[in-house]
């Protein structure tokens, strides 16, 4: 991302730590394709603030390359975009690759034709540029919602593991632990079905999707969340199943 977006947001925007709503739901994995980079930045770094995991693409052609091989909860899409313009990446997700994913459309073009032609295109929403990053992400987690999406306020409890959607805290035998977003998404898909073995296609394919994860990054990814669960708590809680994948062991609490 910090090869693609190289200056900073303007003030007009909310920064991340403005932001106080509650998260009251699971991360998710959201594309945002915008080739200005003040935008994009603003846009990319409060999401990763609130616990989402993204990416980002500067035109229309890197965009609608992520958006059909990976696996994304949402799309920010800017109809003004290089190679490839908005309105035409919408429709080829929708008619050509038959991808579903939720479109949020941002851009600066605010007549009632611009909108219809948004909506006819395949868009699920449409918003004005200036915006406030705090409606993006609601309404980004409502077209999730109606899509039929996982979202949540359960508080995720494995073992001596808890997890609490509305604050994405994390606590390991009765410590905080911090980790980063990726962390996030394979400690929490793990806590969601104790005991199962996953693969590593599996995980890879659930938080990179199928271009950007490989053996080498899960394993360090890996390797970092069961190094800082360690430090926190005193043990490993995951196990490594060897040529199978991994699996969270749930220890009964003392």
């Amino acid at each position: 991302m910090r090869s693609l977006v190289k200056n900073r947001p303007p003030d007009t925007f909310v920064t991340a730590s403005q932001s106080r709503i509650s998260n009251e739901f699971a991360p998710l994995h959201i594309l945002i394709i915008e080739d200005d980079p003040a935008i994009a930045t603003n846009l990319y770094d409060f999401l990763e603030a609130r616990g989402h995991t993204v990416d980002a693409a500067a035109d229309g052609i890197v965009g609608m390359h992520l958006a059909v091989t990976q696996k994304f909860d949402g799309i920010l899409l800017d109809l003004g975009l290089p190679a490839m313009d908005g309105i035409t990446l919408c429709r080829k997700l929708r008619k050509e690759a038959d991808i579903d994913t939720p479109v949020l459309i941002l851009t600066a073009r605010d007549t009632l034709d611009d909108k219809l032609q948004g909506f006819d295109g395949g868009a699920d929403d449409y918003l004005v540029k200036p915006f406030a990053l705090k409606e993006v992400e609601a309404r980004l987690v409502a077209m999730h919602k109606r899509r039929g999406g996982k979202v949540t306020s359960r508080r995720l409890d494995t073992g001596d593991l808890s997890f609490d959607p509305k604050t994405l805290s994390i606590q390991f035998a009765g410590a905080s632990v911090k980790l980063t977003p990726k962390c996030i998404r394979l400690l929490t898909i793990m806590m969601g079905e104790p005991g199962r073995v996953f693969s590593r296609r599996v995980l890879e394919s659930e938080v990179w999707g199928d271009e950007q994860g490989t053996s080498d990054t899960l394993r360090s990814h890996m390797h970092e969340l069961r190094r800082t669960l360690s430090r926190a708590g005193g043990y490993d809680p995951i196990e490594t199943i060897h040529g199978l994948g991994y699996r969270l062991i749930s220890p009964a609490r003392s």
